[in-house]
Formats: C-alpha cells, sequence, structure tokens
C-alpha cells in the first residue's frame, strides 16, 4: 500500500515537473517573439527631418533645396519636410523656432545671414537636437556639424585666371552677396587678395550688395551702364548676380567683349558660358552638397557620428571644359 502510494506521489511529481518545463518554454517563446518585434521597431524608425533653405527665388538655394528632396528618397528612416526662408532672417529665425517646437530629430539650416541664425542654430543644439548648416557653414558652434565648400577658394580660381584675363587699366564693376554672410565675405576677400592687391591699374567702378538676386544684378549693371564709358568686367561673388548684369548688355554690341565671372555653376550659368557670354565660374555642386547633406544625417541620427564637419570640391569651369560640366547636368536632369 504504501508503495503505491509512493508511486502515485511519484508520477504527480514528473507531471508537475513537465507541465513545469513546458510553461518555460511557452514564456522564452513569447520573449523571443516580443524582442524581435521591437528590434525590428527599432530598425525602422522614421527620423524627422528640417530642411530650412535661405530663399527658393534664389537659383542656386532652389537647385539645393531640389537636390536635397532627391537625395532624400534614397533613405526610407529620413522625412524631410522643407521650408522657405524668403531671403529674411525673421521668417528663417522663425521657421528654425518652429523647427525645435514641432521636436524635429534634426535641422538643416542654410542661413541668410550666419550670424544672424548663429543664436537660434545654438537653441537648436541645446534642444538636445541635431544641427547642420549649410551654405554658409556657421562655424564655432560646439555640437553642430556642417557641410559646405570653401567660398575663399570658389573666388580664387576665378581670380587667378582672372590676373591675365583682363585687360590693363581696365574698369569693373562687383556684386557682392550679404554682408555678414560667410561665403559673401570670404569669395569678396579672396578676389581683394587674389586680384586686386595684385592689379593695382585695375579700377572698380561700381559696387554694390545684390543680395544673390539676379533682378538686383540687372538693376544695378544698368545704372553703371549709364554712368561709366565702358565697363571690362562683371566680377560677381554668384553667377545668379552675374547673369542679371550680363542680360543688360546682352543685345549692346559695345559690351560684346565683356568678360564675366560666378560661383554656383547653375545650369545658366553654364550655358552662357557654352554661348561665349560668361567668362567662368566655380562649380558648387548642389548635389554633391545634397549627397553629403543626407549622409552626414543618417550618420547623426543613427549614432554613427556625434559631429561632423566636411567640405565638396571648387573646380573652375571655363570654356575650355564646358562640356564636361553640362553633361553632369544633363546627367542630373538640371539641364535637358
Amino acid at each position: 500500500m504504501k508503495r503505491s502510494f509512493l508511486a502515485v506521489i511519484s508520477m504527480l511529481m514528473v507531471l508537475l515537473l513537465l507541465a513545469g518545463c513546458g510553461a518555460g518554454k511557452t514564456n522564452d517563446s513569447a520573449s523571443s517573439t516580443n524582442t524581435t518585434t521591437a528590434d525590428s521597431s527599432g530598425s525602422q524608425k522614421t527620423f524627422r527631418v528640417a530642411y530650412i533653405a535661405r530663399a527658393q527665388s534664389d537659383s542656386f538655394a532652389a537647385w539645393l533645396a531640389n537636390a536635397v528632396k532627391e537625395e532624400a528618397k534614397k533613405y526610407p528612416n529620413i522625412k524631410l519636410d522643407v521650408f522657405d526662408g524668403q531671403a529674411n532672417d525673421d521668417t528663417e529665425n522663425s521657421l528654425i523656432e518652429n523647427a525645435i517646437t514641432s521636436k524635429y530629430n534634426l535641422v538643416i539650416v542654410q542661413p541668410n545671414n550666419g550670424e544672424a541664425q548663429r543664436p537660434y542654430v545654438e537653441k537648436v543644439v541645446k534642444a538636445g537636437i541635431f544641427a547642420i548648416t549649410t551654405n554658409a557653414r556657421i562655424s564655432g558652434i560646439e555640437g553642430a556639424s556642417s557641410v559646405d565648400a570653401n567660398p575663399y577658394e570658389q573666388a580664387a580660381v576665378n581670380a587667378r585666371a582672372a590676373l591675365t584675363q583682363i585687360p590693363e587699366n581696365a574698369k569693373v564693376v562687383v556684386l557682392d552677396g550679404p554682408s555678414g554672410n560667410f561665403h559673401a565675405d570670404e569669395r569678396r576677400k579672396s578676389w581683394k587678395a587674389e586680384f586686386f592687391d595684385k592689379r593695382p591699374d585695375v579700377k572698380i567702378v561700381g559696387e554694390q550688395i545684390a543680395n544673390w538676386n539676379k533682378d538686383e544684378g540687372m538693376k544695378y549693371m544698368e545704372d553703371w551702364v549709364q554712368a561709366n564709358d565702358k565697363i571690362d568686367a562683371i566680377i560677381s561673388m554668384n553667377d545668379n548676380m552675374a547673369a542679371g548684369a550680363l542680360e543688360v548688355v546682352k543685345d549692346n554690341p559695345k559690351y560684346k567683349d565683356i568678360l564675366a565671372y560666378g560661383v554656383d555653376g547653375t545650369a545658366e550659368a553654364m550655358m552662357l558660358i557654352k554661348d561665349g557670354k560668361m567668362t567662368s565660374t566655380c562649380l558648387q555642386n548642389a548635389y554633391e552638397l545634397a549627397e553629403r547633406l543626407l549622409d552626414t544625417s543618417n550618420k547623426l541620427l543613427t549614432g554613427e557620428s556625434k559631429q561632423i564637419d566636411t567640405d565638396i570640391g571648387n573646380p573652375l569651369v571655363n570654356k575650355e571644359n564646358i562640356e564636361q560640366y553640362i553633361d553632369v547636368l544633363k546627367k542630373a536632369g538640371a539641364i535637358k
């Protein structure tokens, strides 16, 4: 009787033990499923990125904004929103503040005036949001990254060529970008050091800030043509202003040999160079900037890097190599 009782007890203990093991396996399986879901969810996380353009009316700024939108399509983990600063500091600063309030994961700022935007980009960093400044970078903001070109060299490649191209005792006009803008200031400094300081015979008969704007470039050129018996060269800190100035004299045989220099490598400038109406530009490749901007954004957002500062190249584009660069823009769809 005792043996029978002990046998029953032993069997019950075995059954309980097996039941316990089975329960343990069920829990392990559920745990594994939950972990897989979490990993999957984490890998598919979407990051919100705000791109605040300087001004969509500016041909290069529009080119860059469109290139950034196209490049962002290659990153399924990034949702990009583009905003127009309208070449206005107050508008741009308000957009930066709105991006902070809206809790974007990363904010890319193309400054209108670097020093005016500096405190607002600092606010982005203080809010724990990644910040990138581009075209032109705002230097010295701890925790902020940048993707840009070297504006001194962008002007220098033109200025060095102009040393032998601009005739002796020439009269020239100069179109500047906004005062306080890193690219505008560095390009003008470069023209002074690389050209004007070495060619004291050259006289500046007109110089104005045209704010990167084609219409403003046209307006000032109209005044200068009226006020001067001759103008040998247009020295512009970007293509847009140079194109505006050239528009004024395009049908005037008196200016058929006028020289013109710019920076950006816009589609319009490329065609002007091809047609022999513009002398040279420095390509600031918006597609390359966009590639680096999205690559930098992705690396920051995924934790691969904490801060990145990088520059693109500064190739001179003139009549000798224009077809090469037109092909680049054709392949990218900027020129048909």
